[in-house]
């Protein structure tokens, strides 16, 4: 057990009255019920095999949430990794053995699909629950019991699914009307869509409900590739990008604020250094206001030939990482923030160079050497360099 993180947080008395008269009003639906068991939330989930005749074969966990380590040493793992019990083991395995004590675990990625069966009833009318991860409340007790922190990914506006279900909600071609794709073929919210942000809150809270202990916000921008000469917003048109993205941010804090839940926003990594909002929205100094953590996404393949006079950044992570960590320090100090709140995505991926150990861990240094103590880790095959993370201690 890491003794750093022992200390559980159960959700009882006052604390659950929200999420009591939201799930416990709800009939069971999908085999999943949330009720009020004394002072803690249950989760009953019906066997799906038993035969409607018969006494239904149900499990009952304990819904609890655990402390945010400090420092947070995180790796991200996909919900087709999580769905596969053994591929699931080895990165769990990865965090056992090392000094890793959380893991990023994606709730609803680009495709839109929420990766669990869900109860709320406009969740389940969208329709976008796949229940991929079927196992989602073994995970969490699992993870839990090794004192080990969940952070759920949300991606937030690049949503295929979302703008299928509601194309009145989705970025337009400008010629014709049609849903707008970026250059990959995936389609986007229209992020000053008040329905999409309601959507985006009903995801969350169901998340938290379930056992994450943090909720943590991708693509919380606008487009940035594809065609955009031929682009248009029915609910952002006219409005500057960044107001529209900071009301987003106030939005989620009224509106998650009472759960218990922490709140983290993924930005791009110029945004610790640019002063424009790279027109898609993203300012530094707008994140840090509303959200407990601001992760910049720093991978040093990420940024251009010749950026900050360095001929190929991919090559030099210590000076991309070190360099941009600095300056996102100095401006949250500036603004009167606490640079903790401050944890850079870094990269685990080869991408512009191959990565060694070394180059992982020059990342991680130069973390720490621009004054910050927390990181997170991301390669999308989830596939991590061991060598370069500590080994466990105790």
């Amino acid at each position: 057990m890491r003794s750093s993180l022992s200390k559980k947080l159960i959700i009882s008395g006052i604390s659950i009255g929200v999420l009591f008269l939201f799930y416990v009003v709800i009939p069971e639906v999908k085999g999943i019920r949330y009720t009020n068991s004394t002072s803690v939330l249950t989760a009953t989930v019906r066997d799906a095999t038993t035969d409607d005749e018969e006494e239904p074969s149900t499990k009952t966990y304990t819904v609890t949430h655990i402390e945010t380590p400090e420092p947070l040493k995180a790796i991200y793992m996909t919900s087709f990794a999580a769905s596969l019990k053994s591929f699931r083991e080895d990165i769990i395995g990865v965090i056992d053995r090392t000094e890793v004590n959380a893991i990023i675990i994606d709730i609803k990625d680009f495709s839109g699909n929420i990766a669990f069966e869900v109860s709320d009833p406009f969740l389940q009318s969208v329709g976008s629950s796949i229940n991929r991860i079927s196992d989602i409340h073994e995970i969490i007790e699992e993870l839990h019991e090794k004192d080990i922190y969940i952070i759920g990914r949300i991606s937030a506006f690049q949503d295929q699914y979302f703008i299928e279900h509601r194309p009145d909600l989705a970025v337009k071609t400008r010629s014709d009307g049609s849903l707008w794709r970026d250059r990959k073929g995936i389609g986007w919210i229209d992020a000053g869509s008040r329905d999409a942000w309601d959507y985006l809150v009903a995801i969350a809270r169901e998340s938290y409900a379930i056992g994450f202990d943090e909720l943590n916000f991708d693509y919380i921008r606008f487009p940035s590739d594809g065609n955009m000469s031929d682009i248009a917003y029915p609910f952002s048109e006219g409005i500057a990008k960044a107001e529209i993205m900071r009301d987003f941010y106030a939005y989620l804090r009224t509106n998650l604020g009472d759960s218990g839940a922490k709140l983290s926003a993924d930005l791009f990594g110029m945004t610790t250094t640019n002063r424009d909002d790279l027109n898609i929205g993203q300012y530094l100094e707008h994140a840090i206001q509303y959200f407990d953590y601001v992760a910049p996404m720093v991978y040093p393949s990420h940024f251009p030939p010749g950026w900050n006079g360095i001929p190929k950044p991919a090559k030099e992570p210590y000076k991309v990482i070190k360099y941009s960590m600095s300056k996102a320090v100095e401006r949250v100090i500036a603004m009167g923030e606490d640079p903790l709140k401050l944890r850079p995505w870094l990269q685990d991926f080869n991408l512009g160079a191959k990565y060694t150990p070394d180059m992982v861990r020059a990342q991680i240094d130069a973390t720490y050497d621009s004054g910050l103590t927390s990181w997170m880790m991301w390669d999308a095959a989830n596939t991590y360099t061991e060598e370069a993370l500590k080994k466990a201690s105790g």
